[in-house]
């Protein structure tokens, strides 16, 4: 393992663990009560930031450096990835852009407020982490070298157990009341709808579904102008 790959390890680690070892446990709680939630969020925010660069630059030196392939893009792959990175599009727009979302920060109270759970929330009370799981497994289908594979993977494991993590720090902080919340809703994708605790209704969504579209669509134009890589053959 080259040096930029060891560097690339530590900070996926690190990416992983500040989201899963304090923004979702008691030390998250024992820092608010000494910081206060604004301080707290911003620092996990510039912390958050700072790994994320390290992470990019790591990726690159790895990757420039040469790195093990275990697999490559055939057609099929990259058909499979073009159909998720749609959805990822899809869910996180409609995560980002539902404005009563309980699942963010500085909103969980709107879980009280009556026929919240609207649009994208009957689907997943967490959809800008299911669409961010979509596309970093997409991008370790089409991207088997030990690099993508460490920090897409790093994405894919935050993404997935940060969904099981908010909902035990809301627990923990709101009790009954997300609770209640919780059962009319799922953190599995569509789990809620297919048991009938809830109905799909695309029309609520609405002209989300066309942002996401758009934002896919534009993603795919620029994809080689940002990361030096064709999305589409």
């Amino acid at each position: 393992m080259n040096s930029s790959m060891l560097s690339l390890t530590a900070a996926s680690i690190a990416f992983v663990g500040i989201h899963l070892l304090i923004s979702g446990t008691r030390t998250r709680d024992s820092l608010v009560r000494l910081v206060g939630l604004r301080v707290y969020f911003a620092l996990f925010i510039v912390a958050t930031l700072g790994i994320i660069v390290w992470m990019f630059l790591a990726y690159e030196d790895a990757r420039a450096e040469g790195v093990r392939h275990f697999w490559s893009v055939t057609p099929a792959t990259r058909g499979i990835q073009l159909g998720l990175m749609l959805i990822a599009a899809l869910f996180i727009e409609a995560g980002i852009s539902t404005g009563r979302n309980p699942g963010l920060v500085f909103m969980e109270k709107t879980m009280n407020d009556a026929n919240v759970v609207q649009g994208v929330l009957r689907v997943t009370r967490h959809p800008f982490l299911w669409g961010w799981a979509v596309l970093a497994a997409g991008h370790m289908l089409v991207n088997g070298d030990e690099a993508s594979l460490v920090a897409f993977g790093a994405s894919l494991i935050t993404a997935v157990f940060g969904t099981y993590s908010i909902d035990a720090k809301r627990r923990r902080v709101y009790g009954d009341n997300w609770l209640a919340y919780e059962r009319q809703t799922s953190n599995i994708p569509f789990a809620a709808i297919l048991d009938g605790r809830q109905l799909f209704k695309p029309a609520e969504i609405g002209w989300r579904f066309s942002l996401g579209v758009i934002a896919w669509a534009g993603l795919l134009f620029l994809h080689p102008y940002f990361f030096g890589v064709a999305a589409l053959p």
